[in-house]
């Protein structure tokens, strides 16, 4: 059962007591109030009749006719006051009759009714007597006569209002059991809205707070990225549907974790054979090369080493066996220019000095070669770790855009929550609207309905502060997915550079090499100036002094150039290759 679901029926059936609740107020106050009006129509007012009756004997002919004995007033005055009193009496006594009495009442009205035609006969005479004026006969009709004729029917009027104040303490009674009856189905009703509002309570507590409360817990784990068993996958309302969503991210983030140490494993394994072939070159061993299983990701680094490695093999290559040539013919020159040295002494010195400086800048050019080489080697790093850093820009503009997805989706459950609070507090007012009308007797339940309707607005409150803080989180999630973009656009930016440095830097190293070659030529060029000086028999001791010098310069390169190591294990079919043969594949 869904989260709406279970919260309609507890709902449902809160409000369901409220009304059987309102229902049986409802009830009870009708039927006093119907018994009320039977008490007021049936007894009350047949008793102010009855009073009115007894009162009229006793007073308005009684009295009319003492007053008149004593002369207070006229006979005249005396007879019109016992008219009107019969007419009054009449009327009234025609008003109870017509509630038409039963049982012993109706046996009491009997009575009364046949004692009051008697003393109608009575006060007939007595009317009779003061239209004469005869004073004699009022005195013997009021010492004789009167009470003997009034007091009967006074008795039974005394009788007939006992009996009715009787009859209304029957209903007086009936109606107290009304009450207590209505009074302990309202407890009834009360305890069964209080057993369901704890059942409403428990049950939202277990099925919602305690669930979402986890749930909350296990979010606060995925986001530090530990590990976390996601409760509730399997369940089908709206926290199971949240438990499915994060369980997609936890295996999302398993996924990138595993990347990322791929990733790791990867650079770590680049930046261990980097270390390693610059570490034996710095020693002079220039056959280390990058292994041919390098990650693809930087083969291009690895052949661009390689090929560096096999240029400068070639170079040191070509000064060895530049070395034992130049080593060979400064021999022969020395042999053959002995008889005149002492003329070729100063040709000798000048060659000297040209030769010192043509290898200190070749040492020079071959320094700026291997410079410009490593530059080589770090701008192509360069490029990669740039590339690195705009896929990791790029997941983390994906991770925020799913965030944002989810955020969406919380906004949702918050917008039910809202519609949720309203219904509640609609409710709450109907309820209370209803106590209300229920008076005093709905005085506990119009505050228990006004305590709802308050939860209700708070709830209302809530989800109102939760959508603001999620829409602001959702605007900074935008902010950051721009600022991501920017830092993507600036790594762009950055490779650009780089490749446009890297370019710079191979034209750097193609005019060293070119560079070199010139030296080469200027070597060349000081040979044939040696020559040169051979001929000349005028300075042959001077070129025998400078063969010397040269051939112990000669030797010195060749100590250095001998310091590398430039043989490379041989490949199938290759056996054979001359070192000539090598010098000019790697040159």
């Amino acid at each position: 059962m869904t989260i709406r679901a279970k919260l309609i029926v507890c709902l449902s059936l809160l409000a369901l007591a409220f009304a059987g609740l309102t229902l049986t107020l409802h009830l009870s106050l009708h039927a006093n109030r119907q018994a009320l009006g039977r008490l007021m129509t049936g007894r009350i007012a047949p008793l102010r009749d009855l009073k009115v009756v007894a009162d009229k004997y006793a007073v308005d002919i009684v009295d009319a006719a003492h007053k008149a004995r004593n002369g207070n007033v006229t006979m005249a005055q005396s007879l019109a006051h016992v008219r009107d009193g019969r007419a009054e009496l009449a009327a009234h006594w025609r008003a109870y009759a017509a509630t038409r009495p039963s049982g012993h009442e109706a046996i009491l009205a009997a009575i009364a009714e046949r004692r009051m035609r008697a003393a109608d006969r009575h006060v007939a005479t007595l009317e009779a007597i003061l239209g004469r004026g005869d004073r004699p006969a009022l005195d013997r009709f009021v010492t004789d006569t009167l009470y003997g004729t009034i007091d009967p029917v006074s008795a039974a009027m005394s009788d007939l209002i006992d009996e009715q104040i009787r009859q209304a303490d029957v209903q007086v009674a009936w109606i107290s059991t009304v009450d207590r009856g209505a009074a302990v189905t309202a407890w009834v009703l009360a305890a069964a809205a209080a057993i369901v509002w704890l059942v409403s309570q428990r049950v939202t507590q277990r099925g919602v707070v305690h669930r979402i409360d986890r749930l909350a817990g296990t979010m606060e784990d995925l986001a530090a990225e530990r590990p976390v068993d996601i409760p509730g996958v399997e369940d089908a309302d709206e926290l199971g549907r949240m438990a499915r969503a994060c369980e997609v991210f936890r295996a999302r983030g398993a996924a990138r974790i595993a990347a990322d140490q791929v990733q790791a494993a990867t650079q770590a394994r680049v930046t261990h054979d980097l270390q390693r072939t610059i570490a034996a070159v710095s020693e002079g061993d220039l056959t280390c090369e990058i292994p041919p299983d390098f990650p693809a990701d930087y083969a291009a680094v690895g052949r661009d080493f390689n090929a560096g490695l096999a240029h400068l093999r070639g170079l040191i290559g070509s000064v060895r066996m530049s070395a034992a040539s130049i080593r060979t013919g400064s021999s022969e020159i020395a042999l053959a220019s002995e008889d005149l040295a002492r003329r070729t002494e100063q040709s000798a010195a000048n060659l000297e000095s040209t030769a010192a400086e043509i290898g200190r800048i070749e040492a020079r050019v071959v320094a700026s070669e291997r410079s410009a080489e490593e530059m080589v080697t770090k701008a192509g790093d360069a490029i990669a770790t740039v590339g690195n850093g705009r896929a990791v820009a790029d997941e983390a503009v994906a991770a925020m855009q799913r965030v944002s997805a989810s955020a969406r989706g919380i906004d949702m459950v918050i917008e039910g929550l809202d519609k949720i609070a309203f219904q509640t507090r609609v409710l709450a007012m109907n309820a209370a609207v209803e106590a209300g009308r229920a008076g005093e007797a709905g005085r506990g339940f119009a505050v228990v309905a006004d305590l709802v309707s308050a939860l209700a607005m708070r709830a209302e409150e809530e989800a109102k502060r939760a959508r603001s803080q999620l829409s602001v989180t959702q605007s900074e999630i935008v902010s950051a997915v721009d600022l991501v973009q920017r830092v993507d656009g600036a790594l762009s930016d950055i490779a650009g550079d780089v490749g446009l440095v890297h370019g710079l830097v191979g034209r750097m190293a193609a005019d060293n090499q070119a560079q070199a070659t010139a030296i080469g030529q200027i070597a060349r060029n000081v040979t044939a100036m040696d020559g040169a000086t051979q001929q000349n028999a005028a300075m042959v001791e001077q070129t025998s002094a400078a063969a010397r010098t040269l051939s112990h310069e000669v030797e010195g390169l060749a100590r250095q150039a001998e310091s590398f190591a430039v043989e490379m294990p041989q490949r199938p079919g290759a056996a054979n290759a001359t070192p000539a043969g090598m010098m000019l594949e790697l040159t």
